[in-house]
């Protein structure tokens, strides 16, 4: 059974999901983590990811219980077809900074940028 966070805050001004499981295990996970970790089809792509970039600016406008096994995100560039499991954030949560760090070399393999406004290009010299 997975474990259920004690207390959930939307901190709407930081764009960050702040889930408490103990006094001292509080993980703060900023919208754009989240956004580009959606379970959704549209980010999972049926099996074969499908690399979000330019969500450096996303924020979390609101969150709902789905059934007692889940979290529904709304983002604010519309996205809310995710359903975030307990035990889907709590794996987000534990891993954070290593899921964060192969999202960056995604993006950098990619070419492309957490930057909506910002486009990279590739000089062959």
């Amino acid at each position: 059974m997975p474990r259920l966070p004690t207390a959930i805050n939307l901190h709407k001004a930081s764009k960050t999901l702040a889930l408490t499981y103990a006094p001292c295990e509080v993980y703060h996970l900023p919208a754009e983590f989240l956004r580009v970790h959606s379970p959704s089809a549209e980010v999972q792509g049926h099996g074969k990811p499908i690399l979000q970039f330019g969500k450096i600016n996303v924020g979390l406008i609101g969150v709902e219980p789905a059934g007692q096994y889940a979290l529904k995100l709304i983002f604010d560039d519309g996205h809310d077809s995710g359903l975030f499991t307990w035990e889907y954030l709590e794996q987000l949560s534990l891993r954070q900074a290593e899921l964060w760090a192969d999202y960056l070399d995604e993006l950098r393999k990619a070419g492309k940028s957490r930057d909506p406004a910002e486009s990279v290009v590739k000089l062959m010299l």
